[in-house]
């Protein structure tokens, strides 16, 4: 018995360290894609990544496939949408996101009118093809919000057999954004109660303007953590960690936790600035979380930041502390 307990606690211990040093030996060919803004990428449970992101002249949905992350680089890009031509939808398309939902692909994404650029509100797209970089992809029309104003960023994620859409919205006067969470019916309509569950209450949420928006949803031990970006999107942009036991209510705004500082900023040794708007997946092993996030390397931008067009998309292994938390790893190059 005592050979056979000793054979079981090596093979344990051998495994362990086989996955943990497979993480530590990841390694990724950043940029994975230049000029690619607000990266999300789907994982499909044959093993192909799919990555969606913002494009700098803000007018169209593109998309990239392959079978590894860093195949990603060189895959060929799709266009998917075109924004239209007068009307909603005609300018600032934001911040694209593919979700696979009852055996149907849903793109959620922000645009806003072409008379009126900043009246941007949330949009979703629909396909039923196999592969989401064929067949048709169908106007669902807007994703409505019980408050009328500008809103953008959408994320769904489900919990416990329900739905549930995470987004950014102007909740006050002012120019400011909030994170909003609710249930959903179904993939293109809110329930309610919509409840705020973070707003730029720190100085460096807080920086050029008011900003809480981009979240992203990752489940693991026993809690649901929702990184999101703060400040302008210059240098002085951050990630910052909101987080919440499994167990608990999530429409109960007090059972929401939140970090008292950013989790993820710029780090000028590394030449790594204004890094957010990120999305998670998993490496080729099927179990090392990958955050995928975007990022200058410069600091000093000529004019508006939004009209820079060099954020790229970067890609880096996200540890976990012994507390269960995610580490992102703020002094670790990529």
């Amino acid at each position: 018995m005592m050979n056979i307990f000793r054979i079981l606690l090596l093979l344990t211990i051998t495994v362990a360290y086989y996955h943990n040093s497979n993480a530590q030996s990841l390694e990724f060919d950043n940029p994975i894609a230049e000029k690619r803004a607000d990266p999300w990428i789907y994982k499909t449970d044959e093993g192909f990544y799919y990555l969606i992101a913002t494009v700098p002249e803000y007018d169209r949905i593109v998309m990239r496939k392959a079978k590894t992350i860093n195949g990603l680089k060189n895959a060929q890009e799709k266009e998917l949408w075109h924004k239209h031509d007068k009307g909603v939808m005609g300018h600032h398309i934001w911040a694209p996101e593919l979700h696979r939902i009852d055996g149907k692909w849903y793109i959620y994404f922000a645009a806003g009118e072409a008379e009126n650029i900043w009246n941007i509100r949330m949009w979703v797209l629909s396909n039923s093809s196999e592969d989401p970089m064929e067949g048709e992809w169908v106007e669902e029309g807007r994703i409505k919000t019980q408050k009328e104003s500008f809103s953008l960023d959408a994320t769904t994620f489900e919990h416990r057999d329900k739905r549930y859409l995470i987004w950014a919205q102007n909740v006050r006067e002012g120019d400011n954004t909030a994170l909003v969470l609710s249930e959903m019916k179904d993939p293109t309509t809110l329930t309610g109660p919509e409840i705020v569950i973070t707003e730029p209450q720190f100085d460096w949420e807080r920086v050029k303007y008011h900003v809480n928006e981009g979240p992203a949803v990752i489940k693991r031990n026993d809690k649901i953590f929702v990184s999101y970006s703060a400040s302008a999107t210059n240098h002085n942009y951050c990630m910052g960690l909101l987080w919440i036991d499994e167990g608990a209510d999530l429409l109960e705004v007090s059972n929401w936790n939140k970090s008292p500082g950013p989790v993820f900023y710029t780090n000028e040794d590394l030449k790594r600035y204004g890094p957010g708007h990120n999305s998670f997946t998993t490496a080729e092993d099927g179990e090392t979380v990958v955050m995928i996030y975007h990022a200058r390397d410069y600091k000093q931008i000529l004019g508006h930041e939004l009209d820079d067009p060099n954020r790229a998309t970067r890609a880096r292994v996200v540890r976990w502390t012994k507390s269960g938390f995610p580490d992102f790893m703020q002094k670790k190059g990529d």
